[in-house]
Formats: structure tokens, sequence, C-alpha cells
């Protein structure tokens, strides 16, 4: 592909592939639904509420993946003008499509997994930098959301230094910025209630709400 038509094809496809609610489809198989349980959304934080650490983990897993195959399958198929910033705004879409997916009425998960999964793909090193800090965050402070917001602001930087010193690109530096802003976005509620003190904190269960 090379031209605008092939881009916008790319585009669509990492939306789509980024929409794939596995969340749900594994909380079904769980018998929770994970629209109707805790938060209502369909990430790996809210499956290991509401149905444990192995659905979590299958989660969490499939979510990366989306990131990672939305951008390489674009790397390998596109190879027009820009060719580097249609595939980070492909990864971009990944995101977008996991957040707002279409098969579940533009609902979703908050995109972390996913903008992970392409982050890994366009900028490794960005990835190893930036798990110890997520991963100590979260251990310190037993705030998910805490740790993942604070990976995403970290992300546009990390991949900045890269840049700088021709590690990385330009393209892999707008795609972090972009997911920052996107990830920031989906955890509105979440720092609300990390102002107030009332955000959820690691290992708190939720029970299945039964109003639909």
């Amino acid at each position: 592909m090379t031209d605008l038509p092939g881009a916008l094809l790319a585009l669509a496809a990492g939306y789509l592939i980024g929409a794939i609610p596995f969340g749900v489809l594994i909380g079904l198989v769980a018998g929770v639904d994970p629209r109707r349980a805790g938060s209502g959304r369909t990430g790996a934080t809210n499956l290991l509420r509401t149905v444990g650490p192995v659905g979590a983990i299958a989660v969490f897993a499939l979510d990366v993946l989306k990131g990672v195959v939305a951008v390489l399958i674009t790397a390998w198929l596109y190879r027009g003008v820009g060719a580097s910033w249609i595939v980070a705004a492909t990864g971009v879409a990944a995101i977008l499509g996991h957040i707002r997916s279409p098969f579940i009425g533009f609902r979703g998960g908050r995109g972390v997994a996913t903008a992970a999964g392409g982050l890994l793909a366009l900028a490794p090193l960005a990835v190893v930098v930036l798990a110890p800090v997520v991963v100590a965050v979260i251990w310190r402070w037993r705030y998910v959301s805490l740790g993942s917001i604070t990976g995403a602001l970290l992300a546009p930087i990390a991949t900045g230094a890269l840049a700088a010193a021709e590690a990385g690109t330009i393209a892999a530096v707008g795609y972090a910025a972009a997911a920052a802003i996107l990830i920031t976005l989906a955890h509105a509620d979440n720092i609300e209630r990390l102002r107030s003190g009332t955000e959820r904190r690691l290992g708190a269960k939720e029970a299945v709400r039964g109003d639909g």
C-alpha cells in the first residue's frame, strides 16, 4: 500500500483491531460481563477485580497484542510517503478502538495495554525504561490508575530522549504524546477519585451489578 486510500485502510484496520473486545469475550466465558461489573470497563484491571488473575492476565496479553499487531501489520504493508507516521497513527487508532469499540456500543477499556503494545512495536527501549517505573508506582501506592497515568505521561519524554539519542523516531514521540492524551482522558474519573481519596486500590474486589 502506498497511497492515501491505503493509509486510510491501515487506520481503519488498526481501529478495528484495537476494538476487538477481548475483555468482554473472556469475561463472558468466566460468567461475568465486565460492562456490568466493577468499573464497567473491559480492561485487565476490571477483569482482575471481577473475574480473577487468570482472566486479567489473558486480557492484558491480548490487549497488548492488539497494539503490536496493528503497528506491525501497517509497517509491513504500507510503503508510502510518511510511512513512519502512518504506522504510528495506526497504533493511535488501535488505542481509540480499544477505548471506544463499535462492537460493544462504543465502550471499552482505558487503552493502557493496547498503547503499551503499540509502543513495544515502535520503541521497545521506551517500554524497557517505563515498565519498572509503572510497576514501582503501582507497588508503592497500590493504584493501577496512578501507575498507568504516570507511564503514559512519561512515554513522550522517554521516546523523545531516545529520538534525541538517535535510538528512536520522532513518529514514536508523536505516538506516545497522542497515547498519553487518550489515556489521561480515559482516566478522568480515576483522576477525580484520586483527588478525593476514593480511588480503588489494587486487590479490591468488585461485585457484579444486576441493574444492567
